[in-house]
């Protein structure tokens, strides 16, 4: 070994006997070829600062050789907002053009193709978007390169806490947050007007008014239901289910990240409730088959009167081009459980970069472009996209174009994490088998179902325990 690489007492190597810009820490049980390769990448950019040429400028400099990145990500929700923001990039950085890989919008078929890409060491991915759950995974395998040494603590600490604290792993940077999302509901204003109601607190209220509504519109409109939400097997069935978990007060594992908890009696309860009160009956049994997209349909079309969904479904709600119920749309935090306390999943998007990219340096002026003040206010007021930048989050501009950003910074500050473990993409697999059957089918016994899930997943956590 090298005598630059020398391990810490917990295990990590860090190459020490660079300048402090070339600092870079690599998890222990990554190869000694990605030790090497992210050690190049990070001299690469280290060596360049120190001869002068400073990695942050946005001067347009012709001389510069012309450099292609390939960014992975999903197809946006809003192509104009994207297309206007890489346009702003191509001004001020001439020598490089970027193309975009667009991946599935489900975030579990966007990780399957991203992850195999990563473990082939694809020297075509230069930076992609990274759920924040998918960190502790990307890090652990070396798949995500480490941003300490261009990602400093007094830049962190203009965005809120709770984004950067999504794309840290043990004590080191690996994702700049893009935004920061909590699911929220969404509910027809004009409809709760008319038959005197506010928003609902609980689900159990939710389904009353749902239930007073749906009775009196369905005379003149047929297709009306109560609520759409996410309930196909995917990703985001967990958020959906984290929420209604957390608002009985349960949890889907324990504090220490030890043992699965779906067999607790809170946390039959919950999937019980949505199994009977809300699929098939407040929503249409078509939610099963639904994600993000799919379930924003009929609350646009005017066809449900509360819908759960991330901040951007603000902007498409209310505008008149693709919303028919467009200014008849208010938001509210989710609902909790009479007697619990309301829970909201807190998901978000952080640019990263590959290690086995080419042109880190020329990533990074990508990431640091599309994460600054400048655009992060171009998103919120293009998209409704909430900004992670707390300066952005507070600016006045945006908070006119955005008004339910006011009542939302309670709930960013206040959503619920997914396990932070690099074992979640299999728990993961496990959970929306688990959640997606039980929900689907009325005659499951629930606490087979989750005693079966809770094996699984304590196997995996038990074979992770003795592998540390």
């Amino acid at each position: 070994m090298p005598r630059f690489l020398t391990p810490d007492r917990s295990g990590t190597f860090s190459f020490r006997s660079l300048a402090p810009s070339c600092l870079l820490y690599v998890h222990h049980r990554v190869s000694m070829s990605t030790m090497i390769r992210q050690f190049l990448t990070c001299l690469v950019i280290g060596v360049t600062t120190m001869v002068g040429v400073d990695v942050r400028a946005d001067v347009p400099d012709p001389s510069r050789t012309a450099v292609t990145l390939r960014f992975v990500s999903w197809k946006a929700d809003h192509p104009g907002a994207w297309d206007e923001a890489l346009s702003k990039f191509a001004a001020t950085h001439p020598h490089i053009s970027v193309v975009r890989e667009i991946a599935p919008h489900s975030s579990t078929a966007y990780h399957d193709l991203l992850t195999q890409k990563l473990k082939n060491h694809d020297a075509t991915v230069d930076l992609f978007f990274m759920d924040i759950i998918w960190v502790p995974e990307f890090a652990s395998a070396g798949w995500a390169l480490t941003l300490d040494h261009l990602f400093p603590l007094v830049d962190r600490q203009q965005f809120l806490p709770a984004t950067i604290r999504t794309g840290q792993y043990g004590d080191h940077v690996y994702g700049v947050p893009s935004r920061i999302d909590s699911g929220m509901l969404f509910y027809r204003t004009d409809l709760l007007a008319r038959y005197g109601f506010q928003p609902p607190k609980t689900w159990e209220e939710l389904i009353s008014q749902a239930d007073a509504i749906v009775q009196q519109e369905k005379k003149t409109h047929p297709a009306m239901r109560g609520y759409s939400g996410q309930f196909k097997q995917y990703e985001g069935l967990i958020c959906t289910m984290i929420e209604f978990i957390g608002s009985r007060g349960g949890r889907l594992l324990n504090e220490d990240l030890t043992s699965s908890l779906l067999s607790t009696p809170t946390n039959l309860a919950a999937v019980r409730f949505v199994r009977d009160r809300i699929i098939g009956r407040t929503a249409s049994r078509a939610v099963l088959t639904y994600q993000e997209p799919e379930s924003v349909v009929p609350f646009v079309q005017g066809n449900a009167i509360f819908h759960r969904n991330w901040p951007y479904t603000w902007e498409i709600a209310n505008d008149p081009r693709r919303s028919r119920v467009a200014d008849n749309v208010g938001v509210a935090p989710l609902p909790g459980m009479a007697g619990g306390t309301a829970t909201t999943a807190l998901g978000g998007w952080l640019y990263a970069i590959s290690p086995y990219s080419s042109h880190p340096q020329e990533a990074w002026e990508l990431v640091r472009f599309l994460s600054s003040e400048v655009m992060q206010r171009h998103f919120a007021l293009t998209a409704g996209i909430a900004p992670s930048r707390t300066a952005v989050l507070q600016d006045e501009t945006v908070l006119q174009a955005n008004p339910q950003f006011r009542a939302q910074l309670a709930m960013f500050h206040g959503a619920t994490e997914r396990p932070r473990t690099p074992l979640y993409p299999a728990i993961s697999n496990i959970l929306q088998r688990y959640f997606s059957r039980a929900l689907a089918f009325q005659d499951v016994d629930l606490a087979t179902e989750a005693g079966r899930a809770d094996a699984q997943i304590n196997r995996l956590l038990e074979l992770s325990h003795r592998a540390r």
